[in-house]
């Protein structure tokens, strides 16, 4: 079936149709590199991972272009430097390599462009300049603005009303506003902040237009998708789309001339609430991964439906851990079975098709896993490649499985357990069950769990601490 994608602007699923199949083009906006990007802020990482691994394999590696951009001047960035005594890249370099070492840990490609608002400053700036010139954005007391009356269609994609708009985005009620609900595109910098030369004067931009300058300098405009997390819908697409289509006013289709698509992934709850640093609720990948594999915490970020609530707790990690041991432990019985090169299981692909449906999906991995188990001759490489190519697609399954069940072990413990699992077969062979009792109970005080079967003993730890 061909992919549909929930289009938060239509309020339904639409049949996916990139304006040109021979370069499809997806933008998700990435985070604001001050500080280590917590759990909930790499849900849209890795649901459009999975989006951005099915467009790939629909339309071909190299026709599928795929920009996350990095926001990296900012005022949380400007309080960290100065707390530090450091310039601005000083603290953004170092999060940026904090943050791609996440997106690795959970199995993540790297986009193919990584745009940075420092970087994209001239474009910046000619897109202020030509909103000006459109009469979409005036100047005011050192201030470029938007004029969202110049936008007839202004608050479309979020479908609220002005009023509820305004108050729902806190926005500063200026005397030099011509409205309200007018946003900054250009700001006079705070002394001791970053600054740059523009014909409005000396400052730097606002969020709002650094997104649609790196939009339409790496990917050019329209995009086929927009992506991000719902949190971004207002007041953030909002404005990007209502400068995309005043600054293509003369389109025929003005409504779809910035983005074709929106897709918008749910929130990530900790016990009743967002996830945010602004909650002081947040877990990080890098301490996560102490005590879980990065393909688990992908898993339990994929297990709910991307446009619901997803609750994160650590019963949903130890779950994800279980259902991953289910699979690698299929692959592991099946050790000796060479693959056939087919391709994903066509119910798998339905269900990733519509809308992302990755609970769907994972159920039917469940069910190639069970396949591979119960197929006998040819079948089993058959089987074997039906379950690798789709768990692929959804970015699993691509480790060792003994790897996996001994993925807690360094090396040293590794060789420790693998002499008393071989000690222990001996002793069972030779009918010695004192000694093989003794060395289980040496193996379980290691958190070792070890499986016979008639081709011989493996083991896995039980936690991964």
């Amino acid at each position: 079936m061909p992919l549909s994608l929930y289009d938060t602007q239509a309020r339904a699923k639409r049949p996916f149709v990139p304006a040109d199949p021979a370069r499809v083009t997806m933008y998700v906006c990435g985070p604001t590199v001050y500080n280590f990007v917590h759990i909930g802020n790499h849900r849209p990482v890795v649901v459009f991972d999975v989006l951005f691994r099915l467009l790939r394999r629909t339309y071909g590696e190299a026709a599928v272009l795929y920009a996350a951009n990095i926001t990296d001047v900012d005022d949380k960035i400007n309080r960290k430097a100065a707390e530090e005594g450091v310039a601005i890249d000083v603290i953004t370099e170092r999060y940026l390599a904090a943050y791609n070492a996440d997106m690795a840990e959970l199995g993540a490609l790297r986009p193919t462009f990584q745009p940075r608002a420092t970087r994209t400053m001239d474009a910046i700036i000619a897109l202020i300049g030509r909103l000006v010139g459109k009469g979409s954005a005036y100047a005011a007391e050192g201030h470029v603005l938007f004029d969202t009356q110049a936008c007839e269609d202004y608050g479309v994609l979020s479908g609220h009303p002005m009023d509820e708009m305004i108050a729902g985005a806190r926005v500063e009620v200026a005397p030099y506003k011509r409205h309200p609900a007018d946003f900054v595109l250009w700001k006079p910098s705070k002394p001791d902040e970053p600054v740059w030369d523009s014909p409005f004067g000396p400052g730097r931009p606002g969020w709002h237009i650094e997104c649609t300058a790196m939009i339409e300098q790496s990917l050019g405009l329209p995009i086929d998708i927009h992506g991000g997390g719902i949190d971004l819908l207002f007041p953030h697409h909002e404005n990007e789309r209502a400068q995309g289509a005043c600054i293509h006013d003369h389109a025929p289709d003005r409504d779809r001339t910035y983005a074709r698509y929106w897709v918008h992934n749910g929130f990530l709850n900790f016990g009743e609430e967002k996830m945010s640093k602004s909650q002081g609720n947040v877990a990080l990948v890098k301490d996560l991964v102490k005590t879980a594999p990065g393909e688990a915490l992908r898993w339990a970020l994929l297990v709910g439906h991307y446009r619901a609530p997803l609750e994160w707790t650590g019963d949903l990690i130890a779950q994800s851990v279980k259902a991953l041991d289910r699979l690698y432990g299929a692959l592991r019985r099946a050790a000796g079975v060479e693959p056939a090169d087919t391709g994903p299981d066509p119910a798998f692909l339905a269900a990733l098709e519509d809308d992302l449906n990755t609970p769907a999906a994972m159920a039917e991995l469940f069910g190639l896993a069970t396949a591979l188990e119960t197929a006998t001759g040819p079948g089993r490489a058959e089987a074997k490649g039906r379950l690798l190519a789709s768990a692929g697609l959804m970015g699993f399954l691509f480790g060792d499985p003994e790897a996996w069940f001994q993925g807690g072990a360094d090396e040293a413990l590794k060789a420790r357990i693998d002499d008393l699992v071989a000690r222990r077969s001996q002793a069972r062979a030779t009918k010695d069950w004192a000694s093989a009792d003794r060395i289980r109970d040496e193996l379980a005080a290691l958190n070792v769990e070890v499986m016979d079967s008639a081709s011989g003993a493996t083991w896995r730890l039980r936690e991964r601490t």
